[in-house]
């Protein structure tokens, strides 16, 4: 039997309170500054108006409470828009710098790439550098993800490589304060701002594969010459951007991949959206369908011989690493 109309706006109303108390509750308790006191007191009043509201849907008050409460939310959302993302905080010593780059012609010169080096306890020895690349020497575009969370999700660094032997790999991270842990949650709510990293990959892929002990898998992709030098260039355009403008890192909507996928469609790259962009441990499958990875090869067949871990703990962070974690991985057909 259909519900009638009032029925219906019960229903609607119920579950858009419910849903709206939540989120302003946790966006109270992870941004609200102050004491634990007081977030626990900001927390208490918008849960008390949102059960209110939800409890007076069943009787003749519904319509006023919708109201008031409609109003207190207005005034969250106010507030919610206006926190900005701090440009200075004592960050953490890996994200300290925001890299950055000049293109002068064929020349692209970047400024702070992260070149660490990692030590088995996790500790590091800091070393930040510059280093000029010729474009017309742009030979491969690869795919490092890095699994730390089941087969459904991973870091994503994309990884430029030229003809001289160098590579240079960017990583969209969370910048975090010192002491910061890593929360899914919370950065869903503003807690934390966004860098992108140019870094060597005894560093940044490194750190995941040798020292962390991550399943990293690295996929060789197919792309125009045009294609990759001009996703580079945006790598370095929104990297200066950010360095001028700090944008709150979001867990859905802004990460490590969300970034590079709108990296793709700035350059026009017209690849459709996909769910596995969001679960972005299924990004090989994606890209498979779209013809980026070697198609002479299953997927399961990359995974396996794209799976460097072990090899890239055998071999250590030392000078050839790049090279020796690429051994046996397929080469895209067609390549740069």
């Amino acid at each position: 039997m259909r519900l009638p109309f009032l029925g219906i706006w019960v229903v609607l109303a119920c579950c858009c309170i419910a849903i709206l108390t939540f989120w302003g509750t946790l966006a109270l308790w992870f941004r609200l500054p102050g004491s634990d006191t007081l977030r626990y007191m900001a927390c208490g009043l918008i849960a008390c108006l949102g059960s209110g509201a939800f409890i007076a849907q069943f009787n003749a008050r519904r319509f006023k409470a919708a109201v008031i409460f409609a109003i207190a939310f207005l005034g969250l959302i106010g507030w919610w828009a206006f926190l900005e993302p701090p440009k200075t905080q004592d960050w953490s010593p890996e994200v300290v710098r925001q890299s950055t780059g000049v293109v002068k012609g064929d020349t692209l010169t970047v400024t702070d790439i992260r070149d660490f080096e990692w030590r088995a306890d996790g500790s590091f020895r800091e070393n930040w550098e510059q280093q000029s690349y010729d474009l017309t020497e742009l030979n491969t575009v690869d795919l490092f993800l890095s699994y730390w969370a089941g087969p459904q999700m991973a870091h994503f660094i994309l990884s430029f490589g030229f003809e001289d032997g160098q590579q240079l790999a960017w990583s969209v991270e969370v910048r975090r304060q010192k002491g910061g842990r890593f929360s899914p949650v919370a950065d869903f709510f503003k807690e934390n701002t966004l860098v992108i990293l140019a870094a060597t990959e005894p560093d940044v892929v490194g750190l995941r594969a040798n020292i962390r002990g991550e399943n990293v898998q690295l996929f060789r992709l197919s792309a125009d010459r045009d294609v990759a030098r001009a996703l580079l260039e945006a790598y370095v355009a929104d990297a200066n951007a950010l360095a001028q403008a700090p944008e709150w890192y979001n867990s859905v909507s802004t990460n490590c991949t969300t970034v590079v996928m709108k990296l793709l469609s700035a350059i026009g790259s017209g690849l459709p959206f996909d769910w596995r962009l969001i679960a972005n441990g299924y990004l090989p499958e994606f890209g498979y369908e779209q013809g980026l990875l070697n198609t002479d090869y299953t997927v399961d067949e990359l995974r396996r011989l794209g799976s460097i871990t072990q090899r890239a703990q055998q071999f250590g962070l030392k000078p050839g690493f790049s090279k020796a974690i690429r051994v046996g991985v397929p080469i895209a057909r067609d390549g740069l």
